[in-house]
């Protein structure tokens, strides 16, 4: 069986979930390869055997935290070169999208972006993606060279597969162009305690409904109950209820969670187009006509400030 690529998304070793999705889309289409790179690289082996890596593929050089991304796009060539894979894999982040751009253009391939599934075809990988503001869903496959597939967080389940996770060191040669733009300074970003927007299970949204930043308190509550994420509409931000990094939508960051609370959200096509392949989805609005009705698994026509509230104590008593 082929051999596919997967390029792990990883915290001085700790693998986060997307990687692992990647992994089970991956046994699909051929025997899953890893590659690790960065401080921690060796640490991801055991995690990455467990859900299916029959190989992993490790460098740990200085210059993938010293400089942006293109030392990274130099490891990927060089595991392309190695292995001759069936098709790489990459979480579709900001990161993950220029990673896969830069690496199709070297490898004189073409390249899919935010796939929510993957499937074997006879001619190769298959991918399916929600495109034009998610009102259309289209399958498509590379059709010159190896495929390379940036793939959205939440679109498979994480499964696990042991697998051999031998582990071999990667070779890599820089090119000139890897220390072009060096990382000057870091500063951590201020943890809430909630997961990353793009990765949760769970996302619970405010609007322009909301009608303030002091409200949002009762979309955070809610949020907590379930261990969700915390995401806003584009009006919320614009109003400056609460940071962009949590903007939901085509200028924001698209989401495709388990369950998806919309909560003083009208459904505007901006919004829609970064939630809707969201795997259920409730709203509350008190406008019966309100566009995002139409999209909805369910819906609650009520005020989000009567609603909402007894939802959230709703789920903390069935908590116990």
């Amino acid at each position: 069986m082929a051999e596919v690529l997967v390029y792990v998304d990883h915290v001085d070793g700790a693998v986060r979930k997307p990687t692992l999705e990647l992994l089970t889309l991956a046994r699909r289409v051929g025997e899953p390869v890893a590659v690790a790179l960065g401080n921690g690289a060796g640490d991801t082996a055991a995690a990455l055997a467990e859900h299916g890596a029959v190989k992993v593929l490790t460098s740990e050089a200085a210059e993938y935290a010293d400089y942006l991304v293109v030392p990274k796009v130099d490891a990927l060539q060089a595991a392309v070169e190695q292995v001759s894979p069936a098709a790489v894999l990459v979480p579709s982040s900001a990161e993950g999208k220029e990673i896969a751009a830069r690496l199709a253009l070297r490898i004189g391939s073409g390249v899919i972006t935010d796939a929510v599934d993957l499937e074997a075809g006879d001619e190769g990988p298959v991918a399916t993606q929600s495109v034009f503001a998610a009102a259309f869903t289209t399958r498509s496959r590379v059709s010159k060279g190896t495929p390379v597939i940036t793939v959205k967080p939440n679109s498979a389940a994480v499964e696990a597969a042991p697998a051999a996770g031998a582990v071999e060191e990667l070779s890599v040669s820089f090119s000139a162009a890897a220390t072009g733009t060096k990382v000057t300074a870091r500063t951590p970003r201020e943890s809430t305690g909630r997961p990353e927007l793009t990765e949760a299970a769970i996302v619970v949204s405010g609007g322009r409904g909301v009608n303030g930043a002091e409200n949002f308190g009762i979309i955070e509550a809610l949020a907590d109950s379930l261990g969700a994420a915390v995401g806003a509409s584009r009006a919320a931000v614009d109003a400056g209820w609460y940071p962009h990094t949590n903007q939901v939508g085509q200028t924001g960051k698209s989401v495709s969670p388990q369950l998806y609370i919309a909560s003083g959200i009208s459904g505007a096509i901006q919004h829609r187009a970064g939630m809707q392949t969201s795997k259920t989805i409730v709203a509350v609005n008190k406008d019966a006509e309100a566009p995002i009705f139409d999209l909805v698994d369910y819906g609650v026509v009520g005020d989000l400030f009567d609603v909402v509230p007894q939802l959230t104590e709703e789920i903390k008593a069935r908590k116990g």
